[in-house]
This record gives C-alpha cells, structure tokens and sequence, in this order.
C-alpha cells in the first residue's frame, strides 16, 4: 500500500469517527433539542484549538468495521478563553453514549493527562448509561472515573455538564465534581428511573419531575447552574472557568478593573431602618463588585443566602453572603451546606472570600433540630475555620448568636472584619434579650409594655451597635458603607502575602 493509500485510508477512518452514530441518529438528537459532541467542543473553544486524544480507539480488533466510532466518546484539550481546558464529550449518537471498557478509559486517560498538567477538565454527559454487554467491565469502569475524580478533587477544578440523561451509577461522576451544570428540558439526572420507582413504591412521576434541572437546581442543590438551552450553557461553562485557576498552585486570572453597576452612594439607603425589614443584598453586592461580575453558585437553591464568584477591581474573589429577604437571612439545614460547599471550593483554588454578615441566626424549628442543624451547621464553622485563603467579613446589620460566629467572626480567623455603623453584634436581638434577661422586671412594672420599650432601647443603646465588639478588638474598623469597595480592595492586597500554615495532619474530619 502506498503512502497515499494510507492517507486516503486515514481519511476515510477519521471521517467515519467523526461522523458518529451517522446522519440519521445525529438529525433525531438535533430533533431533541441536543447537539452532537463535536458540536458542543466546537462552540465551548476557542476557534481551531480542540485537539482530540485517542480518536480511533476501539473495543473491536477490525478497525474498518468498527461500529463503535470513537466509542461514543470525544475527548482531548484545548483553549477557552485562551486557557487550557480538557474535556470528554459523550456522544449519544454511538450506541446512546453507553459505558464500557474502552469507553472508561478515554475518559480515565482524560482526567490522567489533566492532572498531569494542570488543567481543568469539564465532562458532558449524555448516556444511557452502562454498556450492559460489557458487564463488570463497565462497572469497573465507572469505578475508575470516580476513583480519578475524587484524587482530582482540590487539584483541579471539575466541572459536570448533564446535556441528556444521566442515571444510575454513572450520576456519581457528576456529584464528586465541583460543579453540575443542567439544561432544562433535556438533561435529567436519577439513580433510579420512574418505572422502577412506580414498580418498588408506587410513586407515579416524570423524568423531568424526578430528575429535571428544575428539580436538582431548585429542590435537591444537586446541580449548581440551570441553562435554558444548551448554547446558554456553554455561555455559563465558559463565564464559570473565567473565574477560576487552572488549578490549586496558581492564582485565578486577572483583568481590567471596571467600576460597580450601582452607585456607591446606594450603600446609605440599601438596609431599612426598620430592624425587620428585609432588602435584596444583591443590592450591596453589585455597589461593591465589578459591574456585571457576580455569577452565583446554587442560584435557584435555598435562596437565604447568595453565593458565588465575582471580581473586585479585577481580581476574581468568592462571595457568601446572607439574603435578609428570604426567611430574614436565617441559616437554617441546606444553606448551611451550600455555605460550607462554597468556603471549601474557594479555599482549594486560592479564591479570598468576602462575606456579607446580616443574620439573625440559625432558623428555628422541630424539623430543623430532627433534620440534624447542629451537624450541618458546624460545616460552616469547621469550613471557614480550616480555609486559610485571605477572608475579608463585612457585617451590614444584624450579627446575632452563634450565627454571628458561623458567618466568618474574627474568632475564626477573618483576616479583617469590617462593620457598617447599622451592624447590630450581640448574643440575640433585643426583643429577645430583653425577654430573657428582664422577664421578673417587666411582669412586676406598673406598666409592663412601657417598661419593656424603654429596656429594649436600652439594650439597642448599649448592645445593638458595632462599637462594643470594635472596642475589644472584634471588628478592625467601622466604616462609612460607601468605602465598602475600597476598604475592601486595599485589605485584598494587604493579604495577597497571607501565608498560614494547619497542623501536619492526614486530613480533617469535617461533620458530614
């Protein structure tokens, strides 16, 4: 055979892989709304610098009949955002994107060569799960993917995008990921299947309802990101790694400053004066930040607080902050663990966190004590404390009880805490205390609710104010709210040096 026969063979093997599962199957995803692998690499990198990685592999020996093309896999690296990215693309079009040996390891290799180099990985998922003629060997499979994710996890970051259906064993790839991304109407994620749910406990529900985007993003925080079509998915894909380090030795990306989209000269006016009244903190993010810069975590989940990334004079930075709007900023069962989630994520890729204190405390209530808020909530106080990123807290008004201390207090090394002359610092709110504290005075007064009034004022004038905690030492400084932005960039480069060192250890025990 002359080279030029074996070019032309070449050709023809390589048109065949990238043709997939052929034009009939590629036009019935088109039909569901999805695109083919290659399509979605194409659209998520930069023009011209996808490079596919072992692009003829194959379970069968007869590499001319090969009716597995690519193994229903595409995988390999290149550029987003002119950064390195790796990714594994399935591609339902072969045999529904089904795992099996060869299949695994692409997908192993993958995670492999990114941890060699230092590169995030994203993996799209859209199979219909194990290759059940592959058996154990597909099981195995599994096994080795989700063995590499969790030694990747802290090393590089890992991001999960269900485009189609993820069930079974397979949807614990995604949860050992830092991040899962979700398309309404076409992606679904379950460990069991409706039909099987109807058969074993006689629930009648829908895929969507089960294991939609709506469902994971709203109800169970499985997933963190919900798209409405899958180009607005690839959009948030490539707004996520912007954000990010290509892994946890470097610093993230910087870029030009751009001044906040709100008025700094909102911050006077953004909290009530009425102690109860609640206000978007949004309001105070976006006074703060970079204009058009906050992109938050878990958007659609437990919605009493707000979490995500933003930048701050163009230095990308995590952000935790309390929502009072949403039952009053309470931290109650999940918001603690999407806190927590977020603390850990950002202390791993060396993002400083900022945090937004208004809490009036942990929500009260039976199903909160049964649900186990003791345990969740100490995630919050072991995350902040292990972090050692630089943390910079900003308390805007109420600063109460042990939510006070879970929200990153000095006492669990905030590098600098800053306090508006709104912030109210104290065990409990005043009606409270005084509840507790002057009961016998208040029954035994001539006129109980005068009385009453005059010693919650009293408690407002000595307790409800940011100067007692600021004279011992608690708070560096309270500042004027419209210096809220600049005090916190001058702490962000204070602390860009900040070296802190834990106890040798082979690693915590952080309550689960």
């Amino acid at each position: 055979m002359s080279m030029q026969e074996k070019l032309d063979l070449l050709n023809e093997l390589r048109q065949k892989v990238e043709a997939g599962g052929g034009q009939k199957r590629i036009d019935k995803q088109h039909q569901g709304g999805k695109k083919t692998s290659r399509e979605r690499i194409n659209e998520l990198y930069d023009t011209g610098s996808f490079r596919e990685i072992d692009v003829f592999a194959a379970t069968q020996d007869d590499y001319k009949n090969n009716k597995t093309p690519g193994e229903g896999v595409t995988c390999g690296y290149g550029t987003i955002g002119g950064r390195k990215v790796y990714i594994f693309a399935q591609d339902f079009t072969v045999i529904g994107g089904s795992l099996g040996r060869i299949h695994a390891a692409k997908i192993c290799k993958t995670l492999d060569m990114a941890m060699k180099v230092g590169a995030p990985v994203v993996g799209i998922c859209d199979s219909g799960g194990a290759r059940i003629q592959e058996a154990v060997d597909a099981l195995n499979g599994y096994g080795e993917i989700f063995y590499r994710n969790t030694i990747a996890s802290g090393v590089i970051p890992q991001i999960s995008v269900i485009m189609g259906p993820c069930a079974g064993g397979a949807v614990y790839s995604p949860a050992l990921t830092d991040f899962i991304m979700m398309v309404s109407g076409t992606s679904q994620m379950f460990i069991t299947g409706p039909l099987v749910i109807k058969a074993v406990t006689g629930e009648d529900v829908s895929m969507e309802a089960l294991g939609g985007a709506g469902t994971h993003n709203q109800v169970s925080g499985v997933a963190h990101f919900m798209a409405s079509n899958e180009e607005d998915c690839i959009a948030q894909i490539q707004a996520l790694i912007s954000y990010l380090p290509l892994n946890n030795l470097e610093d993230p990306p910087t870029y030009p400053p751009v001044e906040p989209a709100l008025d700094k000269e909102t911050l006077l006016s953004v909290v009530p004066d009425e102690p109860n009244k609640g206000y978007d903190v949004r309001d105070v993010i976006n006074a703060v930040v970079d204009a058009g810069s906050l992109f938050e975590v878990h958007q659609y989940y437990s919605t009493n607080a707000v979490v995500g990334f933003a930048r701050v004079s163009g230095q990308p930075v995590g952000i935790i902050a309390n929502q009072p709007k949403v039952l009053a900023g309470c931290l109650d069962i999940n918001v603690s663990d999407k806190i927590a989630r977020q603390i850990r994520f950002c202390d791993c890729f060396n993002l400083p966190i900022i945090t937004f204190m208004d809490v009036p405390g942990f929500l009260p209530g039976v199903q909160q004590e049964y649900g186990g808020i003791i345990r969740h909530g100490a995630k919050m106080l072991y995350a902040y404390s292990e972090a050692t990123v630089p943390k910079i807290t900003v308390i805007t008004r109420k600063a109460y009880g042990g939510a006070y201390l879970a929200m990153c207090a000095a006492s669990l090394r905030a590098d600098t805490t800053y306090a508006w002359p709104s912030a109210e610092i104290a065990v409990m709110g005043p009606e409270g205390a005084v509840n507790v504290i002057n009961r016998k005075e208040i029954a035994e007064a001539d006129n109980p609710i005068e009385m009453r009034k005059k010693l919650v004022q009293d408690y407002k004038d000595r307790f409800a104010n940011p100067y007692q905690a600021s004279a011992r030492g608690f708070i560096q400084d309270v500042i004027d709210p419209r210096d809220t932005r600049e005090k916190i960039i001058s702490a962000l480069w204070d602390l860009s040096t900040k070296r802190e060192t834990r106890p040798k250890k082979k690693h915590g025990n952080i309550p689960m």
